[in-house]
């Protein structure tokens, strides 16, 4: 991410009724943990958790997090509590990184050229099961994303996530099976059908892709 700053004010009380003032102010109460250190109880611009929130990267980006009046943390989302009703952010939990520090995070998958693959072009349809990985990586090696490409593929070929290109040091948690990604396959034409009532209807295109996606993604 260009920009991963996050200007923050320290907060010296904690509790819902200081974190409702702080909403109040139009900012959102967040804790700071973990590297064996004290809690740092901050707040934060709304705007900044919904622009990377709409991104896609909120929770795969390292934060420095600057606090009014020098401090500064490095941290990543791990948790945020939305309104029930308006989806506003109510709520973040940070969790403090160092360099080295070894994490978990869900990564998305970008399909590259789409436009070269061959069993797209003969008619069929990518089926995604899987729009983002979960990988094992240090807090400095986060890819924003990883990458399939479709180049080539025909239709019946199946993506798993070993076949999917991973960084230097970034590894999949899933190592005792190879689920599937995603798949080439056949496009369902819907074709018109005879009710009851001898009325020409059309039966519900997708099932057979629909019902190939879910066995898929019980591997």
């Amino acid at each position: 991410m260009a920009d991963a700053t996050i200007p923050a004010v320290a907060r010296n009380r904690a509790g819902k009724g200081a974190a409702r003032a702080v909403r109040r102010q139009g900012l959102v109460p967040c804790v700071v943990y973990g590297e064996n250190k004290d809690p740092l109880s901050i707040s934060i611009d709304p705007r900044v958790i919904m622009k990377g929130l709409e991104a896609g990267i909120f929770y795969n980006t390292v934060y420095d997090i600057e606090v009014e009046g020098g401090k500064k943390e490095q941290a990543l989302p791990r948790d945020v509590q939305f309104h029930p009703v308006s989806d506003a952010p109510l709520h973040v939990d940070f969790l403090r990184v160092g360099k080295n520090t070894q994490i978990s995070v869900m990564v998305p998958i970008a399909f590259l050229n789409e436009e070269e693959c061959t069993g797209l072009i003969e008619g069929g349809q990518l089926t995604v099961v899987r729009h983002e990985i979960e990988v094992a990586c240090s807090a400095s090696d986060i890819p924003e994303q990883l990458e399939v490409d479709l180049k080539g593929l025909e239709i019946g070929d199946t993506i798993r996530i070993s076949s999917v290109s991973m960084p230097d040091g970034v590894e999949s948690t899933i190592t005792d099976r190879d689920p599937v990604v995603a798949n080439i396959a056949t496009a369902v034409i819907a074709e018109p059908v005879e009710t009851e009532d001898g009325e020409e209807g059309e039966e519900t295109a997708g099932e057979d892709a629909a019902e190939s996606a879910e066995a898929a993604s019980e591997e």
